[in-house]
């Protein structure tokens, strides 16, 4: 059975629904990844990894994680914060925007709780997920423990997955988070950014640029999101441009990208072919974005992802 480990936060999703009526669930991008490659790939043993309070939307939270079946192991309970909150709204085009409580969110404070016996129950994992938003709600005081820890992962042959998703908000500059990722594409062996990542933050928009931007890093496997339109994939030498097929009605654009890596990774575990694998991702994601919020219902999305 292949271990997967996937770091970062997980909050209280609150969406706005028809007549201003609040609907309730639970929601980040490591979090949504994780869920989506447990549904497509349920032989998995995926765990979430972050940090809870001991309030009641920490048991919600807990219980939820249960409900999907991740695994738990690495999902403390040890702080006095509580799990953050965010207000996602959605235009007619399925577009998004987002208010955020997370501040003081628990998931901020997780490398406080990670100790060595922790850690050396992850060495045997097949992948450690992390994402640029599970680095920025990290305190930077907190940040050497995270890279030590990926370090000692990468030296005992765990292979390390990370998406930029870059998001100004959460960095106090944009050159914190340029150096906080240049020590993530260092270790990274699967990359998985969108080209709006590297247009936003070093003002790269073309494949080429981006493809000699990532060449002095020793990453194996590199997949960028090109949008509705397209994935790039570049593996050794060999560059691949896979089309998307189109969504005639998109309801929601919230967590297209992180069912997109859920699916991805869960298929190249499983010996996939890149092809493959992007094929069965961008489904999961042009179903995700026909559906309100975050994650879908399961047996919606079960069902028409093992469809011919």
């Amino acid at each position: 059975m292949q271990k997967v480990v996937l770091i970062g936060e997980c909050m209280l999703e609150l969406r706005e629904g028809k007549n201003g009526v609040m609907h309730q669930s639970f929601a980040g991008d490591a979090y949504n990844t994780a869920v989506y490659q447990k549904r497509a790939f349920p032989e998995q043993d995926v765990s979430f990894m972050s940090a809870l309070g001991s309030d009641v939307v920490s048991d919600k939270l807990f219980k939820h994680c249960e409900q999907a079946s991740l695994n738990n192991q690495y999902l403390t309970r040890k702080s006095e914060q509580n799990p953050g909150v965010y207000l996602v709204q959605t235009d007619e085009h399925g577009e998004r925007s987002f208010l955020y409580w997370r501040e003081n969110s628990a998931a901020r404070q997780i490398m406080r709780y990670i100790d060595n016996d922790m850690i050396e129950t992850m060495l045997d994992s097949d992948l450690v997920f992390f994402s640029g938003i599970s680095l920025a709600v990290i305190h930077s005081d907190d940040r050497p423990a995270f890279w030590a820890m990926l370090k000692r992962l990468k030296e005992s042959g765990v292979k390390l997955a990370f998406d930029p998703n870059y998001r100004p908000r959460l960095w106090a500059s944009p050159e914190e988070a340029q150096q906080q990722f240049h020590y993530a594409y260092q270790l990274t062996d699967i990359l998985l950014p969108g080209i709006d990542d590297f247009a936003q933050l070093y003002g790269l928009t073309q494949l080429s640029e981006i493809l000699e931007f990532c060449q002095p890093y020793d990453i194996h496997e590199l997949v960028i999101k090109n949008g509705a339109n397209s994935v790039y994939c570049q593996l050794g030498s060999n560059l691949i441009h896979l089309p998307i097929a189109p969504v005639k009605k998109v309801v929601d654009t919230t967590s297209a990208g992180d069912s997109f890596n859920g699916v991805y990774l869960g298929a190249r575990l499983a010996g996939k072919e890149i092809e493959h694998a992007v094929s069965l991702a961008s489904k999961a994601a042009a179903i995700v974005i026909q559906y309100p919020g975050a994650i879908t219902p399961e047996s919606d999305f079960i069902e028409r992802l093992n469809q011919p």
